[in-house]
């Protein structure tokens, strides 16, 4: 029997209206010590890994690889099939990685491992940054997959995926990230770079010998990112200027592009590989907990709806970066053999248009924190945030865009991931 549609048929083939983002980037906030090192400290990671205390800003953008059988329900006739999902990145996508092999005392630490965190869904918390499911569930879901176990959890069958994405990853190397002054070991053991690390040793129990790999992820779906927005996070509330963030943004772009060029096309194609989708950055300037710790004297920063335009303007030009970088690998990768089929997944319009006109699909509440204790302007308090003593989630969470005051809810992931898969917010879409 066919899954039910994420979306109704047409449902997001609207015109894409992108947000105005107007003026140059300027200072948001150059203080440190009273807004950001007290957030910071919340989410430090000892160097051995042991957790010393993870908070919400830690939990933010990911990075994906899916192999998974497609539906026949998809749009333009023409069924994809998929038997297996690999997922790469951060917050957005981990299922579990962070959770695993934690003691009861360290789990107790992460805001996200307490309830209302899983509340939707799964009617517990699962590690997992929403209340209910992620963009990554929803597209397992959609195309015939169970939901993606944790890479890290030992004894698990991973031949129909596995996730290696884990709250807090960078597109940067941790030694890099210290050489710029951002030591700070915030950052646990699952940067990109060590994240393929954990791929390649799951290979042998996924597929085994070369040909059995080429067969099996011949029929695969690799969606490679989002990634680089905890770099921002790291650059930013370290007290570096949106200005200076932005002059990493090549260099970040570059991490992501080479990683995928060599680690996956190069190496994975050649064994079967031939799609891999790669997700952009949100509009990070219009979630609460950016606009709660790095807010601007300067009313000129502000858009209409009260998003921080530098903020959003470095999303922007980081996506556009990023497009133009797998434009080329597009170029190359179509001639190969089998030819790659590569595709931008646009996550910046769609939670922009969500945040900016909520109602028009469905929501009744766009930057408004769903999650939180009811203080301040956007439902976000530092010391009181979701997860936390004194914090509660809204009667309805699927009435908001906006979860927790970093991460979108589940109805918001469930758009997300039909745009991806039917357009018009992948291009090309997944299932064409």
């Amino acid at each position: 029997m066919a899954a039910r549609p994420l979306l109704a048929a047409g449902a997001l083939n609207q015109a894409c209206v992108c947000m105005p983002l107007r003026g140059r980037c300027v200072t948001v906030s150059r203080v440190v010590t009273d807004r950001r090192l007290p957030f910071l400290q919340s989410f430090v990671m000892a160097r051995r890994g042991a957790l010393a205390g993870v908070g919400l800003l830690a939990c933010c953008l990911c990075w994906c690889v899916v192999v998974q059988p497609a539906l026949a329900t998809c749009a333009g006739g023409g069924g994809r099939r998929y038997d297996a999902m690999f997922v790469f990145g951060d917050s957005l996508a981990d299922t579990g990685n962070i959770c695993v092999n934690k003691s009861a005392a360290a789990t107790l630490l992460l805001t996200f491992a307490q309830p209302p965190y899983g509340m939707t869904y799964f009617g517990h918390p699962t590690c997992r940054c929403s209340d209910g499911r992620l963009v990554v569930d929803f597209l397992a879901e959609e195309l015939g997959l169970p939901l993606l176990p944790p890479s890290k959890r030992s004894g698990g069958d991973f031949r129909r995926g596995a996730n290696m994405a884990i709250v807090g990853a960078t597109a940067l190397d941790f030694d890099f990230l210290k050489s710029i002054g951002l030591g700070y070991p915030i950052w646990n053991n699952g940067a990109m770079n060590v994240q393929l690390q954990w791929f390649r040793r799951l290979l042998p129990s996924i597929c085994g010998a070369p040909q059995s790999c080429r067969a099996h992820l011949s029929k695969s779906l690799f969606v490679f990112g989002s990634l680089g927005g905890n770099d921002y996070n790291a650059m930013l509330f370290f007290g570096f200027t949106v200005d200076q963030a932005k002059n990493y943004t090549p260099k970040i772009v570059d991490a992501i592009a080479t990683g995928l060029r060599t680690a996956i096309v190069q190496k994975l194609v050649a064994m079967g590989a031939a799609e891999i989708v790669v997700p952009g950055v949100m509009p990070v300037g219009c979630f609460p907990v950016y606009l709660a710790i790095l807010p601007s004297s300067n009313k000129a920063d502000y858009d209409e709806l009260g998003c921080l335009r530098p903020l959003n303007a470095l999303s922007v030009y980081h996506n556009a970066l990023l497009q133009s970088r797998i434009a080329g690998l597009q170029a190359r990768y179509i001639r190969s053999s089998p030819p790659a089929r590569i595709m931008y997944a646009d996550y910046y319009t769609l939670v922009a248009q969500m945040l900016h006109t909520p109602a028009r699909f469905g929501f009744r509440s766009g930057i408004t924190a769903c999650c939180g204790a009811g203080g301040g302007e956007y439902n976000y308090e530092f010391d009181a945030r979701c997860g936390m003593k004194g914090a509660a989630a809204c009667p309805v969470p699927s009435s908001h865009v906006c979860w927790d005051g970093a991460h979108t809810t589940e109805a918001a992931n469930r758009l997300i991931a039909g745009g991806w898969l039917r357009g018009p917010y992948c291009h090309p879409p997944i299932l064409h």
